[in-house]
């Protein structure tokens, strides 16, 4: 299959600290003709197969959820990632993305796919042996059989390594004895293969690790169905293992080494969750559309209302900045994949998404918030009616909350942002230290000569963007001056400084992709401007946080002074802004970029 265009490989981390431009990141404008086909087939596929039956897939009718699996294996969805040589397309991380992006109409639906595709047939593609993949893989490959992933425990859910479940080897060596329970697996109720994490235990240690268990292995019992708040037509099981005996053979990967694929499974379930939240934010944004087309108030539709506007303008910017954040991720992925040789190990594939792991995290926390903050505004569009279960609102609304906490929660995902940028930092893998102590000596010698004045419709945003690259940078300096050895265990400071982090990289992809426009789409600029400006705000609020904590009297009041100088900026008109892109969205009664 022929490719996009892939931009050059940038160093994960390096957003904050050089100036990317137009060319150095992948956008939905550089999709390829073939991916923007798979994109078409699953949105088709989405739209008259998937949203006819929402009402039985919420009704947890889980024969039709396998009907429907069955028949995205049969146009290739449920096989993007795997092998050509087991079934699969083999196909690049962004056409992957795409598929989770465009199927998402259903959220019940969706995270039975993403619950198959990714996090349960991934560690087959990556770990397994050879007849491991020869046994499962064309069957996965096809929805045939479908796959779950079993991590989580009552007592260990962000903390995936506390688990409890144990792992016995028998004296003749020919299998491992199971016990334990699982929570929260979801598709547990009709999976076929469960992918189960157990600490395998002798005299001497515990070894953390993943095991294949079939669904009719003895000792494997599946309990009752969890009734949600939200996600409601998705199974989601505990499991129960007694005495579960499962062959040596079944063994994934090496022995304590389960940590690897339960980290990095999460890497990809991460940017593939931001995928997700897009194609149902767009969705989202066309049902509260339409609605308020129809729906009148004082002889007119509330789509005229400037209030109303305004939050359709804040969703479909929210749409805009998600897809420039998420593409330019899986696309800077997808480059680093390139450089790799046609034989690369699963560990080599591994390391290079690794590499990624805090833009996965920011793709993760940004996304997920966004889909909530459009599940929120279509409640409020809706009126009384989005309380109501028969409107997609309702169920919109509830189903958003679980993103937040899926793929790790994002207060877990937070602290990962800004300790793995730290850490890379301190062992010399990414020059942050040196920018820090440049910028903090820039600030402190005091107001400078304005440099050259940026021209364009978006100059303004992004003499934004390098004032928010440098205050992330003076609040890393100021936070790290105030706990030099023990900045990790601040979680207020390093949240708040995470925020910056966040918008910072959603402040450049949204720039960067309007620039990609030249001039060409006044929608896509008024998308852009509406996004840094919220990002800026957050940015603000943050840096504010950051400070006040880590400094007081003269030095607060020194460092809120170079605080003020570097935030410094005009207010654009995003009244005007938000109701020329609310116009556009309402008139074509969906997202339109």
């Amino acid at each position: 299959m022929a490719t996009a265009t892939l931009p050059k490989t940038i160093p994960g981390g390096y957003f904050l600290l050089q100036n990317a431009a137009a060319e150095d990141v992948f956008t939905p404008e550089d999709f390829s003709e073939e991916q923007r086909e798979i994109a078409r087939t699953t949105a088709e596929f989405a739209e008259k197969s998937i949203l006819p039956r929402i009402a039985e897939i919420e009704a947890k009718n889980f024969a039709v959820t396998r009907e429907l699996l069955l028949e995205a294996g049969k146009l290739g969805l449920m096989a993007v990632d795997v092998p050509e040589q087991y079934g699969g397309l083999a196909l690049d991380k962004v056409t992957s993305a795409l598929v989770a992006d465009r199927i998402a109409v259903s959220a019940s639906f969706s995270v039975s796919f993403s619950a198959h595709v990714g996090i349960g047939t991934l560690p087959v593609i990556w770990y397994g042996t050879a007849a491991q993949k020869e046994k499962y893989l064309p069957k996965l490959a096809t929805g045939d059989w479908i796959a779950a992933y079993a991590l989580s425990e009552s007592s260990s859910g962000s903390d995936a390594m506390n688990i409890r479940t144990q792992a016995r080897l028998s004296v003749d060596g020919q299998q491992y004895v199971l016990n334990g329970e699982k929570m929260w697996i979801s598709n547990a109720g009709f999976a076929d293969l469960f992918i189960v994490f157990a600490k395998i235990v002798s005299d001497s240690n515990e070894q953390f690790s993943a095991f294949l268990v079939e669904r009719n292995t003895p000792g494997l019992t599946v309990g009752a169905e969890e009734h949600k708040l939200g996600i409601r037509g998705s199974s989601t099981c505990p499991l129960v293992l007694s005495d579960c005996a499962v062959s040596a053979e079944n063994l994934l990967g090496e022995a304590g080494k389960g940590h690897h694929i339960a980290f990095n499974i999460l890497n990809v379930g991460r940017y593939k969750l931001g995928a997700a939240t897009l194609g149902g934010a767009r969705h989202t944004l066309r049902n509260a559309v339409k609605y308020g087309k129809q729906r009148m108030a004082f002889g007119k539709p509330i789509t005229s209302f400037g209030l109303v506007q305004e939050k359709i303008a804040e969703t479909a910017a929210g749409i805009f900045a998600g897809e420039a954040l998420v593409y330019r991720v899986v696309g800077a992925i997808d480059a680093a994949l390139a450089t790799l040789a046609a034989d690369a190990t699963a560990a080599e594939v591994q390391k290079k998404i690794e590499e990624y792991a805090v833009e996965c995290s920011i793709v993760k926390v940004w996304c997920s918030e966004m889909m909530e903050r459009a599940a929120d505004h279509a409640v409020q569009i809706y009126g009384g009616y989005g309380y109501v279960e028969e409107y997609p609102a309702e169920r919109g609304y509830r189903d958003s909350r679980i993103n937040r906490i899926f793929e790790g929660t994002n207060e877990i995902n937070r602290l990962i942002i800004t300790g793995f940028l730290l850490k890379r930092a301190m062992q010399g893998r990414l020059p942050l230290l040196p920018a820090i102590a440049k910028v903090m000596d820039e600030v402190m010698a005091g107001p400078s000569a304005r440099g050259e004045e940026l021209q364009g419709p978006l100059a303004a945003e992004r003499a934004l963007l390098a004032s928010a690259k440098k205050l992330g940078l003076f609040c890393s300096g100021a936070a790290s001056q105030k706990y030099p050895t023990n900045l990790q265990d601040q979680q207020e400071i390093m949240g708040a400084l995470a925020d910056i982090l966040i918008e910072v990289l959603v402040m450049e992809s949204a720039l960067l992709r309007a620039e990609k426009f030249a001039g060409r789409s006044a929608t896509a600029i008024g998308l852009a401007q509406l996004s840094v400006a919220r990002s800026f705000r957050i940015i603000q609020d943050a840096a504010e946080r950051v400070l006040g904590a880590v400094a007081e009297g003269d030095m607060l009041r020194t460092q809120m002074a170079i605080f003020r100088r570097l935030a410094k900026h005009d207010p654009i008109n995003t009244v005007a802004i938000g109701r020329t892109v609310a116009e556009e969205m309402i008139a074509a009664e969906r997202y339109t970029l």
